[in-house]
């Protein structure tokens, strides 16, 4: 049976199908734009492989003209997507990144992790801790790519990410609280409309809800969309969707925390509950929160040049930049 006559076993609308002969159609983020050095953007971009054995890999950023002199802060990204779209080289996130870049003036590794279902959870997570370990080898002037060893300051280095992407950033902030990350400082993490749990398990999604995949839940208080990206989850108190599940959530390993929301997203309501979870959790560092109003989930990446996009690229450079 070929995708054409297949029925439809999962509906991520409208952005992905899973066929029932296992036949993937992803319908966003499946562009390649190539890297390119010396750019006219202002922004060169080169690609790496980071683990053979998983393909895992990523795009490196770094403004075409850096003063040898001065190092850069560093920023390690992560893309969103449900955990099942897009990836690094896509124009979304090239072009976000290039311009967060050239903003910013810092050095940047945006991360391609597999991607479920072919990949389901935990792949994403791991592949992502990889690639930070990737990044932090190259401290103290050791690994072996040079925009890294040259020209990114060790002690300013930062996570990000969006939605999913945002979720990734945070866990892997936790992993590192507890396990440390040698000679690098993890200054602060910034999740841009961050995907979480819901606040209990009373909360019903409604049929129609993305995050329940266009059916009613399966198990209560939990996403459709996360029972499906990682069968094995243990459901709602699982920390990693739920971070105020998590004992660990006291020991995030970095010192401040940027939340973006936007008034019009789904998440809306999640996102604020991390804010004052982690607010009232013991964690000793610095949470802030910034709302833009009339707009919904991940707005800037698909009206970059509005005026509400530019004015969350600038509280974004300017978290990383404050010293």
């Amino acid at each position: 049976m070929d995708s054409t006559t297949a029925e439809v076993a999962y509906y991520f609308a409208p952005f992905l199908r899973v066929y029932t002969d296992g036949h993937v159609e992803r319908l966003l983020g499946t562009d390649v734009v190539p890297p390119a050095m010396n750019s006219e953007t202002g922004v060169s971009s080169k690609d790496v492989v980071i683990a053979p054995e998983t393909s895992v890999s990523a795009r490196l950023f770094k403004p075409n003209s850096v003063n040898p002199e001065k190092r850069l802060p560093l920023l390690v990204y992560f893309h969103g997507g449900g955990f099942s779209l897009c990836s690094p080289y896509c124009s979304i996130y090239h072009n976000y990144l290039t311009s967060l870049v050239l903003e910013a003036n810092i050095i940047a590794v945006s991360v391609d992790y597999r991607l479920a279902p072919e990949n389901p959870l935990p792949a994403a997570y791991e592949d992502s801790w990889a690639a930070l370990q990737w990044v932090v080898s190259h401290c103290n002037g050791q690994g072996s790519e040079p925009w890294l060893k040259d020209h990114a300051d060790f002690q300013r280095v930062f996570l990000a990410g969006d939605s999913a992407g945002g979720n990734i950033s945070h866990n892997l902030a936790v992993q590192a609280g507890v396990e440390g990350l040698g000679g690098v400082k993890l200054q602060g993490i910034c999740l841009v409309h961050p995907y979480f749990g819901r606040k209990s398990e009373d909360d019903v999604g409604e049929a129609d809800d993305k995050t329940s995949g266009g059916r009613p839940d399966v198990r209560p208080g939990v996403d459709n969309r996360w029972l499906y990206v990682c069968p094995t989850t243990s459901g709602f108190n699982d920390p990693r969707y739920n971070p105020a599940a998590d004992e660990r959530l006291c020991r995030l390993g970095c010192s401040k925390v940027l939340v973006c929301v936007a008034e019009k997203d789904g998440l809306r309501d999640r996102e604020w509950f991390y804010y004052e979870t982690l607010r009232k959790s013991g964690w000793s560092g610095e949470v802030e929160i910034m709302e833009t109003e009339g707009e919904g989930h991940v707005f800037h990446l698909f009206k970059p040049s509005s005026e509400k996009a530019v004015t969350l690229m600038k509280r974004i450079v300017s978290f990383i930049n404050q010293e």
